[in-house]
């Protein structure tokens, strides 16, 4: 089986990349345009011609490549639609003319936007399949044209496609200088898997067990998060006193945030919800806030051994001195 992965050279197309090459049935090929140990093939994805050669006698697409929200400052809002819209219809069109089985799209919840931003004092927001989608910038536009073309290219060609809306697996430190100034980066990142964040390892297999059901379900969009604690009916508490809600679901957490010196955030104004990739897709995510709650009370890395592996990637060639990435405000 010939399998393309673009954007082999990010995050989650290397630690797909270096997953798919285990298996001796398969014929990986990672496509991007900047080069890698996992890049086969350079060139960009809005190239017709280029794409068309890399997608000959492919079986399965895993189209990762994209323009992230940390490039919404530096790039041109062209620049966006030129790789998330036009890149994402050059694949689908040669996926068409040579016949590709399924195709596996990485979206992202940021497709949400300001659907999940309550007032304060409000329920957090409940995110499922069936929230609307109110992209707030040119990322989740694209994003959201990206998931329709797909959608599209299934209802007008059968092409077999699944949409994955993935939470933040980026081991960066968070683009918001509050958090960063008054949480450490591991705090931070242990509070979101609560509500809004999913390890790399877990995101590469829902990535797989998708293309291994895309068949039988043709079309599909599906919520990639690690699996929450909470409830329906702890939203109204939620986004006023998140420590409150905490305590009654992870009854251990005390203890051990006391122990690391760590403190919960005072407000959780969204919970991405998993139900649906883990009935549908068969998906059984490893690592919840639990699993880190007691990884990094042992002294270990909260970390699967292939998100360390992968490591970090940035977004960009610059450093910045305010931050990760610059922010649009």
């Amino acid at each position: 089986m010939k399998v393309l992965v673009t954007g082999s050279a990010g995050h989650l197309g290397e630690g797909l990349m270096r997953v798919l090459q285990t298996n001796p049935d398969m014929d990986v090929l990672g496509l991007d345009i900047k080069p890698s140990n996992f890049t086969d093939r350079l060139g960009s994805i809005d190239n017709a011609d280029f794409v068309n050669q890399c997608m000959v006698g492919v079986d399965t697409v895993y189209h990762t490549a994209t323009l992230h929200k940390p490039h919404v400052v530096t790039h041109s809002r062209q620049d966006f639609i030129n790789v998330n819209v036009s890149g994402t219809l050059a694949l689908l069109e040669a996926a068409v003319t040579n016949g590709v089985r399924q195709f596996i799209f990485t979206s992202t919840t940021s497709v949400f936007g300001d659907a999940m931003r309550p007032e304060a004092g409000q329920p957090a927001t409940w995110v499922t399949e069936d929230t609307k989608p109110l992209p707030k910038n040119i990322y989740g536009v694209t994003k959201t044209a990206a998931e329709e073309l797909c959608h599209l290219f299934h209802r007008k060609h059968g092409l077999n496609c699944i949409v994955l809306r993935t939470s933040r697996f980026f081991p960066e430190e968070d683009d918001d200088w509050k958090k960063r100034e008054n949480f450490s980066d591991k705090n931070s990142k242990a509070n979101e898997f609560l509500y809004r964040r999913v390890e790399l390892q877990d995101v590469v297999d829902a990535h797989i067990k998708a293309a291994e059901c895309a068949v039988d379900l043709g079309f599909g969009r599906y919520i990639i998060s690690a699996t929450t604690p909470f409830l329906p009916e702890d939203l109204p508490t939620l986004n006023t006193n998140a420590n409150e809600i905490v305590r009654k679901r992870v009854p251990e957490f005390t203890d051990i945030y006391a122990s690391l010196e760590w403190k919960m955030f005072d407000r959780v104004d969204r919970v991405y919800v998993n139900n649906a990739a883990r009935a549908d897709l068969g998906w059984r995510p490893a690592y919840d806030f639990r699993r880190i709650l007691q990884l990094s009370q042992a002294g270990k890395t909260p970390m699967s051994d292939l998100a360390i592996s992968v490591g970090s990637k940035g977004y960009h060639d610059t450093i910045f001195t305010d931050g990760p990435y610059p922010v649009d405000v």
